[in-house]
């Protein structure tokens, strides 16, 4: 019993399918968005990797707060809240969406996205959404695997300092005991 009590915890500290969520080792991708700011920052390998301007809610409770989960991602989504096909020039939803389960919508109702207004970007207009520009989005999808967390919040720290409370990023102190 004991050798198999070992095992189970050597075997859950190791493995990628932590018991207890995604195992919380440093370097994992991170995308965090400062609704403070209206920027969008991508973490991988233990550094920001970029840093995009966006668009965020109309008004502070649009674009809920918290941490949650890419679940899937899209190219050309259709809006189908008003039947316009993806790829249409008249989509508000540009030409990526990568969807995040806030409030439990399972990621059809929050996302990050492009637009066909590249000029709201750096506003607080959406009705709920992170826009980005159309070519910014791209560039992030390709980098994005489904299952990142997604830190949304407001205020006036640092990515790096959010990336180390979320333990993408080690902290100073950390990496001077490891190594």
């Amino acid at each position: 019993m004991r050798t198999l009590l070992v095992a189970f915890t050597c075997l859950s500290i190791l493995s990628p399918l932590w018991p207890f969520g995604e195992n919380p080792v440093p370097g994992r991708p991170l995308i965090i968005v400062n609704k403070t700011t209206n920027q969008l920052a991508f973490l991988d390998d233990g550094e920001v990797i970029k840093i995009y301007p966006v668009a965020t809610g109309k008004t502070p409770e649009a674009t809920p707060e918290g941490l949650f989960m890419t679940l899937f991602k899209t190219k050309y989504p259709a809006y189908t809240r008003k039947q316009i096909a993806g790829g249409d020039k008249d989509n508000p939803l540009g030409s990526r969406w990568i969807g995040f389960n806030a409030n439990n919508t399972q990621g059809r109702t929050f996302g990050i996205h492009g637009t066909n207004r590249p000029e709201s970007i750096g506003s607080r207009v959406s009705a709920g959404c992170i826009r980005m520009r159309n070519e910014d989005v791209e560039e992030l999808f390709e980098q994005v695997p489904v299952g990142t967390k997604v830190r949304i919040m407001t205020g006036w720290k640092s990515f790096e300092e959010i990336g180390i409370e979320d333990g993408a990023i080690l902290s100073p102190k950390r990496q001077n005991s490891s190594g």
